[in-house]
């Protein structure tokens, strides 16, 4: 990728095959020559029709705005470090309530997403590899709390059999680009509480890294009394559910998120 020559007909060949996008991976650090390489990446890109993200990255400064193909970049300590190891699974909670208010307030964050399997290896058995810590409908409400151009899950072939119908079937269809964001709760490292809006429907996402369960009231202008929202919450043991009910007269309802679960909300 640093060679404009070979850059340029390698992203010529891409396009002849179909490719939509790549990732490029490593840049060593942030010298002027760097910066720079960034930006030829993306501009060659475009001129081929191919979107970019990178990683192993700096932070990115205002390049969605600048460039139409640049989708995220990482940045960010991010879900590939949960496989290396546990202690990146044991702080996962207190990272995402951080990322929500620090990273992603600067740019298209490509964390990667969170698998669900329980234990991070193809096999999903114990004694191997690390142990997540956090939920189903935690790694869910990720993919709403993180915004990024391509959002990804992880996903072993055992998901297949293995994982709730309820996530697959929610991962298939969780939008990538928002029309709306607002702020509920919260604070970093602690929990979050977020709304995004994609059309007419609302995802209300939240999770929870401190020690004790979050029990707080959450007031939802965004609909209107008696409308019918389908709810995905933990119970103590980190189970996942979905229940379906109904907004209150005073558009408001009462949440309760275990240590490492999460929740989220949809009309």
């Amino acid at each position: 990728m640093d060679n404009a020559t070979i850059r340029r007909k390698e992203m010529a060949w891409m396009k002849s095959i179909g490719i939509k996008g790549i990732k490029v991976d490593f840049f060593g650090g942030d010298k002027q020559v760097t910066m720079k390489l960034y930006e030829d990446i993306l501009t060659d890109a475009n001129d081929f029709g191919i979107m970019v993200i990178f990683h192993g990255c700096t932070l990115p400064r205002g390049w969605e705005r600048m460039y139409s193909n640049f989708a995220s970049s990482e940045a960010v300590l991010a879900s590939e470090n949960l496989h290396f190891g546990q202690k990146s699974c044991d702080n996962e909670a207190i990272n995402a309530a951080t990322h929500t208010f620090i990273r992603n307030t600067v740019g298209s964050m490509d964390f990667g997403g969170s698998a669900l399997n329980k234990f991070y290896n193809s096999d999903n058995i114990a004694n191997k590899g690390s142990k997540r810590m956090t939920s189903d409908v935690f790694a869910l409400a990720t993919s709403v709390l993180f915004q990024s151009g391509v959002q990804h899950f992880a996903l072993a072939p055992n998901n297949l059999h293995d994982a709730p119908d309820w996530a697959i079937k929610f991962m298939k269809e969780v939008p990538t680009v928002w029309d709306e964001v607002r702020f509920l709760d919260g604070y970093p490292g602690r929990y979050v509480l977020l709304a995004r809006r994609k059309g007419a429907k609302w995802y209300i996402a939240g999770i929870n890294a401190e020690s004790k369960t979050l029990r707080t009231k959450l007031k939802l202008d965004m609909f209107s009394s008696g409308t019918a929202v389908n709810s995905y919450t933990d119970d103590d043991q980190l189970n996942g559910k979905v229940n379906a009910l109904k907004i209150n007269k005073n558009k408001e309802i009462e949440i309760k998120i275990p240590r490492n679960g999460g929740i989220v909300i949809i009309n």
